[in-house]
């Protein structure tokens, strides 16, 4: 959950079961628990090839994986995040909403502004590909969902060519080490950040996920990042901790003597939250369960 962390629901969930003949299941039952094994699992870049398809088959085998049930993702969230996404999207083509990014990027900026619905939409961590069908049925036509797990991969193709969503391109690729050598213009996180983040080593592989997705969103692109973990203000001071990083060496230059320093501006600047996810109190605080906030990359 966004800000506060309550206990999971089954003190027991996280103890694994042998599998019993109750656990034959659909594909929707297997599809959420390909989600939330994606999100609970150690973060794939550390596990090899086999590991993680051996992994991948066993979470996907068991009908009632609950581990981690607090990091999973119901269909409402997603329902909501693929029709607000619509709105922020429809918000810039119309400028309702100001444009920061440098002129020398126009043309990036002007294909996105005529044409919200034909972007290039990248979903890292698609897990069971929900997601996507969700965009697609908001009118989105250009999908692609990563994943680096083989087994989640071949799930969220067998869900998608079996509700027809055909055209949904799906690749195993790893965020943490990416292959892709394609720019998007709309780049949509559901719990991956809140995955690496539960690694040993998270605050490191956090930076590397930073590098790898300014590297991903087109300039004027959007990155929406949905978050059970973090809330909004959290994620917010993480995209500034970046780009504060990303300035640094200017920053060094000019503490040497330098008399004019080029300091670049913000590479990712916040745009807007969602504000429709019910709310709790909780210890004298508000919370909700989910965050999404999208950014601008310049």
């Amino acid at each position: 959950m966004a800000g506060i962390r309550l206990q999971p629901e089954d003190p027991d969930a996280s103890q694994a079961r042998p599998p019993t003949s109750s656990d034959l299941i659909s594909d929707d039952d297997r599809s959420v628990a390909a989600d939330s094994w994606s999100i609970k699992s150690d973060y794939g870049s550390t596990l090899d090839d086999e590991q993680r398809h051996a992994d991948a088959s066993e979470a996907l085998s068991v009908a009632n994986f609950r581990a981690a049930s607090d990091y999973r993702f119901g269909a409402d969230v997603m329902e909501v995040v693929a029709s607000w996404t619509k709105s922020l999207c429809g918000e810039f083509s119309q400028g309702h909403l100001s444009n920061h990014v440098d002129d020398s990027n126009c043309e990036s900026v002007d294909q996105l502004e005529k044409e919200p619905f034909n972007w290039s939409v990248l979903d890292i961590g698609t897990g069971n590909g929900l997601l996507l069908q969700e965009l697609a049925k908001q009118g989105f036509s250009d999908l692609t969902g990563t994943d680096y797990s083989e087994g989640a991969i071949d799930l969220a193709r067998s869900l998608a060519h079996r509700d027809g969503f055909t055209n949904i391109k799906f690749l195993v690729d790893d965020i943490l080490e990416t292959k892709l050598d394609r720019k998007f213009q709309l780049l949509v996180d559901k719990g991956t950040l809140d995955a690496i983040g539960l690694h040993p080593d998270g605050p490191v592989k956090r930076i590397m996920y930073w590098d790898s997705v300014s590297s991903l969103v087109a300039p004027g692109g959007l990155l929406v990042i949905t978050s059970c973990n973090s809330t909004k203000d959290e994620l917010v001071q993480e995209v500034d901790a970046f780009n504060q990083r990303r300035n640094s060496p200017s920053q060094e230059l000019g503490a040497s003597g330098d008399q004019e320093v080029n300091r670049d501006p913000p590479l990712f600047r916040y745009v807007d939250h969602v504000r429709s996810y019910p709310t709790f109190m909780f210890g004298g605080s508000v919370g909700s369960r989910v965050a999404t906030v999208a950014f601008q990359r310049n």
